[in-house]
């Protein structure tokens, strides 16, 4: 019996409570889409029955046979082995040491790829959103913590043993506040919506007349509060100059260093769009090595949101 062309690919996104799950063609092009609760908390055995199901079910909807499927990929967070499919440590699942990749592909009966989460979004958003027309780029996510993924000539870099690219735990202020890896002054303190909304509730508390008061308490505050005044409260203006001052040289350390042709940005605040990326891209031009006239690097909104990690897990098996 002559074996079914292999034409379609399968990504799968692991959050703490929820899994992503994605069946498309090579252009992207999504057949189906799903999730489900993860269910780490009762083992990796049990998340991967979970996996499995959805893979399931995203194949009944789509009405596509498993067997034509090139294979499965996998973004998790956490420190992954990709050359092994295996969660080193997850914290957030309560994994360690986990075989992923092996225990997915013997409920599915598929080969399996296993990346970092923010490794599959940065990867779905070159491929497939804001940097598919570009060889060489970086994604930025600004939510909980500062994490990212690096793209170099259209392929992820993942560094020694799939271990590198913590964009976020890179030090842009020595001797700064105190970062949950050890460090002090890291990327991920400054340019977060954690750190953000740290910073708004501090200036909020210090001047009591800000209009932010309006619709803000401190206890309300989230990454857009700064930016909707702004234009018209002196304190919100001091917060967001804060802020884009240090998300831009973290951009311009990473643009210096690896010289993309474009930054994208996603998480939370990015959502601010030319609020947030034209101050930023207008520092970074300013402090970009060597000037913009040869190799310039633009600045701009991700355009994929929650959809760019399964869509990057499913572009593993395009590499």
């Amino acid at each position: 019996m002559k074996e079914a062309a292999k034409k379609y690919y399968i990504g799968i996104d692991i959050g703490g409570m929820t899994v992503k799950g994605i069946i498309m063609e090579r252009d992207g092009s999504p057949l189906a889409q799903g999730s489900i609760a993860t269910g780490s908390k009762d083992g990796g055995n049990a998340m991967c029955i979970n996996i499995a199901a959805l893979i399931s079910k995203m194949a009944d909807e789509s009405k596509i046979n498993l067997s034509e499927a090139v294979g499965v990929g996998v973004g998790c967070p956490g420190l992954i082995d990709s050359k092994n499919g295996t969660i080193v440590f997850a914290g957030n699942l309560g994994l360690e040491n986990f075989p992923l990749g092996k225990a997915i592909s013997n409920k599915v009966g598929l080969p399996v790829k296993v990346t970092n989460d923010a490794n599959a979004a940065a990867l779905g958003e070159a491929k497939f959103g804001a940097g598919k027309e570009y060889s060489d780029s970086i994604l930025v996510t600004l939510g909980t913590g500062v994490g990212g993924g690096i793209i170099i000539d259209g392929k992820l870099f993942e560094g020694g043993k799939s271990a590198g690219t913590e964009i976020g735990h890179t030090v842009i202020e020595t001797n700064g506040y105190p970062c949950t890896c050890g460090r002090w002054g890291c990327f991920e303190c400054y340019a977060s919506a954690t750190a953000l909304m740290r910073k708004t509730k501090d200036a909020m508390e210090e001047d009591t007349g800000s209009e932010m008061w309006k619709t803000y308490t401190p206890q309300t505050v989230s990454g857009k509060t700064p930016f909707e005044y702004a234009e018209t409260d002196i304190a919100a203006k001091q917060v967001v100059d804060w802020y884009v001052k240090h998300l831009a040289c973290g951009i311009t350390n990473l643009a210096n260093v690896f010289r993309p042709q474009v930054v994208m940005l996603g998480g939370g605040v990015s959502e601010q769009g030319e609020r947030l990326t034209v101050p930023v891209q207008r520092l970074v031009d300013k402090e970009l090595f060597a000037g913009t006239d040869f190799a310039p690097v633009k600045v701009v909104k991700a355009s994929l949101g929650s959809r760019a990690g399964a869509y990057g897990a499913a572009a593993l098996w395009m590499e």
